[in-house]
């Protein structure tokens, strides 16, 4: 389905943190200045697929007036460079004229979607790839119930979860609309929970607690929340997003690999693949510091094991491909594949996390051609 297995994410939010401050991740990474340096990287690399992000508060920086020249260069850029692009319309930024909590602005929403859908149509022959809404539920649990993220609410995570609900379907409706054929992406974060079991109660609220990552893909497909307007065919590709920290005690301390309760990913992979028979890749996964090629290993290595159980999994993305300063505090993020730019353009690899890389492309081509070998034998 992917141009590559493994594929390059560059970090594109674009929220407001609470001291006012509006982040803009592809400026502060200097990405918008070395499109052209980065693609080609990629394809010195091997990495054809990359996810990237709309900045719609720089799109609609006034009512109603679209303007995508942020975004252009970079579909030229990959044209040029023959990358194929995951467009993440909504990764938790907005313009500061609309109010999230208001139908206003999931109507707004869907002009986004529709705007860019005909963009997409003059300035590229590509296979559109789509993901009108980056994770829900987080954002949902982020933003509306702790109060950390952009609108900054308590109490609020139902609400705003109904919200970003709708906007993806209308969205969705409104891509279809100009691009009958593209493909929609849905990003989800997969977790594990567990509660005390000396406590059922604990444990009955974890297991609900854990359950509650398929409510946003029960909405879009219409089997939670009719009423929303979702539909089966709303739930096209299925993006995981899966990271060291998503595994964790009830109201408690992560659960780490090595840990006895820690669930194996592929098993999750399995459990996700049964309830909803759709192709799905792996949207965002890596750590930090000297444990990215470890973890990368790790999530290759269980990959492999879902597919062998029959899981469609059509791909792992880096997420994200460049270091890039902290949301909360701008620290220096060691978290991906390069470094900060150069002012010449270059930027530091981590050899080690390359080399984990190259590795796992191997042993998939080799995994690969077994499969192949045994089925024509």
């Amino acid at each position: 389905m992917f141009s590559s297995f493994i594929q390059a994410g560059f970090e594109c939010s674009s929220h407001r943190r609470r001291d006012g401050k509006r982040l803009d991740v592809v400026s502060s990474t200097s990405h918008e200045r070395f499109i052209k340096e980065d693609y080609q990287r990629l394809q010195a690399a091997g990495l054809l697929t990359a996810r990237e992000g709309l900045r719609w508060h720089l799109i609609e920086s006034s009512p109603s007036v679209y303007d995508f020249s942020s975004v252009v260069p970079f579909i030229g850029a990959a044209n040029r460079a023959g990358i194929e692009v995951i467009w993440d319309l909504f990764h938790f930024g907005w313009p500061d004229h609309l109010d999230i909590f208001d139908p206003a602005w999931v109507n707004s929403f869907a002009e986004l979607a529709l705007r860019f859908a005909q963009l997409w149509k003059r300035e590229s022959r590509a296979q559109a790839f789509i993901a009108p809404v980056n994770e829900i539920s987080f954002f949902a649990w982020a933003g509306g119930d702790r109060g950390f993220l952009n609108p900054f609410m308590t109490g609020r995570g139902p609400e705003l979860k109904a919200q970003l609900v709708r906007a993806a379907i209308q969205a969705t409706n409104a891509i279809r609309s100009e691009l009958p054929d593209a493909r929609i992406i849905s990003p989800e974060p997969v977790i594990h929970i567990i509660g005390d079991p000396s406590n059922p109660d604990d444990v009955r609220d974890a297991e609900a607690y854990r359950l509650s990552m398929f409510e946003a893909w029960d909405m879009l497909s219409g089997r939670a929340r009719p009423e929303l307007g979702g539909t089966p065919e709303m739930l096209d590709v299925l993006g995981i997003n899966y990271y060291d920290r998503n595994q964790w005690r009830n109201y408690g301390a992560t659960i780490h690999r090595g840990d006895p309760e820690y669930r194996p990913f592929h098993q999750i992979l399995k459990e996700v693949s049964d309830r909803y028979p759709r192709p799905m890749f792996i949207s965002e996964t890596g750590t930090e510091g000297c444990c990215r090629p470890d973890w990368f290993a790790y999530v290759a290595g269980e990959v492999r094991r879902a597919e062998a159980l029959g899981v469609p999994v059509h791909g792992i993305c880096l997420y994200p491909i460049l270091n890039h300063p902290g949301w909360v505090d701008d620290r220096h993020c060691y978290n991906g594949l390069w470094d900060y730019a150069e002012p010449d353009g270059s930027r530091a690899i981590y050899e080690p996390l390359a080399n984990e890389i190259s590795k796992q492309e191997r042993l998939r081509i080799q995994n690969t051609n077994t499969k192949e070998t045994r089925h024509d034998a």
